[in-house]
């Protein structure tokens, strides 16, 4: 499958699409001030030690000074044993003993700075790959825990021949699971350039230097997106563009040879009418050129897709016309699972088919489809209630979740309560205020919609409660209401 990336930059939003046949199938945004520093090597230097508190106060060049603990020291552990085994064994040497005041000491951010807190730091330095994680203080070869264990061994017997006797640890992330040799390989090689450039900037830079800093959207296109696949790399920046030549040359030779300035007066982004889609892929509905739909919903626990014939009637027979209208859902569900970047348990209730075929047939195009996926998935068999259900790796957060909030009229219910239910909800209130409080009038403060049903069908029942309460209630409009939002006011 042909690809080509779409990269449209400004100062404050990197966005990046992924195109293939003229459909966007994958979104990727970042945000200048949501970056984090987790991750950053800092040379850094120590400002204060606090033996009371066993940790000390580094300057890495921030508003405030980073804080070390004493666990977070690393020490190399004895021949043939693993970092963790060391830690187990060792008993803790006090911080006093290993850092002074004035020191310059390489770090790394494990937590971002909160409120009035600094960032926490740990001497173990760790840089992320695609594939790895590369420990350079150690030589232990780990493999994810999420990967089943009698897989573990093979993989560690493989990862030790790629790795060879230059030295440093690896850790396989758990994407790196089914990676060809090829792909280990070019990430180590990766890894191994990132690290010398960090210990040469050690000896070439003053204290309070960022050393490192984990990648931005921009490099890890040429890191994780760029495949054989790949035709071209679109960025509409040329100052980006120039320092992506630089990065892929030294890095990423072969995907670097891809990358092409956009200089189009037509927003990059319009092309494709990227836009338009990512306001189709915040929406409930989907449409399908057959005239079914899909419904998408997507909560904490898990993601429900529902598949509806809508006002498709294209068939000979209704049996094919749920046929069609299953087999085209396949194809729209894989893709809006990439566009939306939804992941977790995902449950997929596709139009009940009455033929054993046709349910595999619709079953083996959505396993294809969910095949072109880099993200990794796994779908089961059609349930007893006609239901599949399948999980696919969480990533990063789902495009709803960084480009939206929930709604604060409805507090994301996705609901709000009738003009009528709030009405009685008014009501009811005034009764309560009056057996407490003895005011000269109620006044009565909601939204247009709320009044205007007060004033109108429901006045029969507030001149009742006016008469029971003996006081008089007046009713004030407020535009800038939410339709369940209402005060009452004791005059």
């Amino acid at each position: 499958m042909q690809q080509d990336i779409l990269i449209n930059w400004s100062p404050q939003e990197t966005r990046v699409a992924i195109v293939e046949h003229g459909a966007v199938q994958e979104l990727h945004v970042e945000r200048t001030l949501e970056r984090g520093l987790v991750g950053n090597v800092y040379l850094g230097k120590v400002a204060r030690v606090l033996p009371g508190m066993q940790s000390a106060f580094i300057d890495i060049g921030l508003e405030r000074a980073a804080f070390l603990h004493v666990a977070d020291v690393w020490h190399p552990p004895a021949e043939g044993e693993s970092l963790s085994a060391s830690r187990a064994s060792q008993p803790q040497i006090p911080i006093e003993k290993q850092v002074f005041e004035g020191q310059s000491l390489m770090v790394q951010v494990i937590k971002d700075p909160i409120g009035t807190k600094g960032a926490r730091l740990s001497t173990q330095i760790s840089i992320a790959g695609r594939l790895l994680v590369f420990l350079p203080q150690d030589d232990h070869i780990g493999v994810s825990q999420k990967i089943p264990t009698a897989q573990r061994d093979e993989l560690r017997s493989r990862m030790q021949v790629l790795a060879g006797k230059e030295g440093g640890g690896f850790i396989l992330r758990t994407n790196g699971e089914d990676a060809s040799d090829k792909e280990l390989g070019d990430d180590i090689a990766y890894l191994r350039k990132a690290w010398a450039r960090i210990k040469d900037a050690s000896l070439r830079l003053p204290p309070q230097s960022l050393l490192h800093q984990d990648l931005n959207l921009l490099q890890r296109v040429l890191r994780d997106l760029v495949g054989e696949s790949t035709q071209t790399i679109r960025v509409d920046s040329r100052e980006q563009f120039d320092a992506l030549k630089t990065f892929g040359a030294e890095f990423m030779p072969a995907a670097a040879e891809k990358l092409q300035h956009y200089k189009g007066e037509r927003p990059i982004f319009d092309l494709y009418s990227i836009d338009e889609e990512i306001a189709k892929a915040l929406a409930r509905r989907v449409e399908l050129k057959s005239g079914g739909y899909l419904i998408v919903d997507q909560t904490e626990a898990l993601t429900t897709v529902d598949v509806n014939t809508g006002g498709f009637v294209g068939a000979r027979n209704f049996d094919d016309t749920i046929f069609k209208t299953n087999l085209e859902a396949a194809q729209a569900i894989a893709r809006q699972l990439r566009l939306r970047n939804l992941g977790g348990i995902i449950i997929v209730d596709f139009i009940d088919m009455a033929r054993e075929d046709h349910r595999e047939a619709v079953l083996a195009e959505f396993r294809k489809q969910l095949g072109r996926d880099r993200v990794k998935t796994m779908a089961g068999g059609f349930s007893q209630l006609g239901l599949v259900e399948m999980t696919r790796k969480r990533t990063r957060e789902s495009l709803a979740h960084m480009l939206c909030e929930p709604c604060p009229t409805c507090e994301g219910k996705g609901i709000v309560k009738t003009p009528r239910s709030v009405a009685y909800d008014i009501l009811r209130e005034i009764l309560r205020e009056a057996r407490q409080f003895t005011p000269r009038e109620f006044r009565v403060v909601a939204s247009p919609k709320v009044i205007e049903l007060l004033l109108d069908e429901e006045s029969q029942h507030l001149a009742g409660l006016s008469e029971f309460i003996g006081k008089p209630v007046s009713l004030q409009s407020e535009a800038a209401m939410a339709q369940e939002q209402y005060d009452i006011v004791l005059l």
